[in-house]
C-alpha cells in the first residue's frame, strides 16, 4: 500500500473530495485508512452509567486506500510516491514530481 502513517493526503472522489488530513492508521489487509477530518459519521450514544453523558459523536471511519493520493511536503503537489536506493542501500519514497524525499 502507498499510504502509511502520518502521511498528509488528499481525497480524490467522493463526499469529501478535495479535502486534505493526516493518516491517523492504515490497515494494508483491508486496504483502507483512517484520516482525521475525512469521512466523518455521527453517531448517537445512550448514557449507559449514572453520570455518563450521552448525545451525537462524530467520529472518523475508514476510507479505501485508492481514493486517496499522498501530497508532497516539499512542492505541496499529490503525488504517488517513487522508490529509491540511496548509496547505503536504504530504500527511500521520493516525490515522481519534484525527486524529493518523502
Amino acid at each position: 500500500m502507498h499510504i502509511k502513517t502520518n502521511d498528509t493526503i488528499v481525497v480524490l472522489s467522493g463526499r469529501d473530495k478535495g479535502k486534505q488530513g493526516k493518516v491517523m492508521s492504515a490497515d494494508p489487509k483491508a486496504g483502507k485508512v483512517l484520516v482525521e477530518g475525512v469521512n466523518v459519521a455521527k453517531r448517537h450514544k445512550k448514557p449507559r452509567k449514572q453520570g455518563e453523558p450521552g448525545g451525537i459523536i462524530t467520529k472518523e471511519t475508514p476510507i479505501y486506500a485508492n481514493k486517496v493520493m499522498r501530497v508532497c511536503p516539499k512542492c505541496d503537489k499529490p503525488t504517488r510516491p517513487a522508490h529509491s536506493i540511496k548509496a547505503d542501500g536504504t530504500k527511500v519514497r521520493v516525490c515522481k514530481k519534484c525527486s524529493a524525499e518523502i
